[in-house]
């Protein structure tokens, strides 16, 4: 596969939630994912061109552990994305705006170093954790120190 067919390429997350109600309207109106098909038990959302599906499954939705990085207990099971520096500010101020509880404020790490980049974490209404990050140099994304 080359680099460009792996960067088109959508990727597709199943995941446990409590409530579908209240993941239409976090992952629907905060996070702006337009909501595709759905039955009872699970809503697929748009997740930034990605096939993200939530199932109603409260006995598996839980926090996870964590792993130290960079100076934060950074959730192990956690999802996200890699965006543009200027998605990711975007972002920022509208859940700065929204109130959201952030698990690790938005900061920037690896300061000065190849993987020097912008991230923040949260939890959504069930405790699935989203890590949104984006890269000073994207070029280093997968770059070796």
């Amino acid at each position: 596969m080359t680099d460009t067919q792996q960067r088109l390429a959508p990727f597709h997350l199943a995941f446990p939630v409590n409530d579908l109600q209240q993941a239409r309207l976090f992952y629907g109106e905060l996070l702006g994912c337009a909501e595709g098909r759905s039955d009872g038990d699970w809503i697929d959302f748009n997740f930034f061109g990605h096939q993200i599906v939530a199932y109603r499954s409260p006995e598996e939705a839980r926090k996870s552990n964590t792993s130290g990085v960079d100076g934060d207990e950074v959730p192990v099971r956690h999802f996200g994305l890699v965006l543009s520096m200027e998605q990711w500010e975007q972002l920022r101020d509208r859940l700065v705006k929204a109130g959201t509880k952030f698990l690790i404020e938005p900061q920037v790490r690896f300061v000065g170093e190849i993987g020097e980049q912008s991230s923040l974490f949260f939890l959504d209404p069930s405790g699935n954790a989203l890590e949104f990050k984006a890269f000073k140099d994207p070029s280093k994304l997968f770059a070796k120190v």
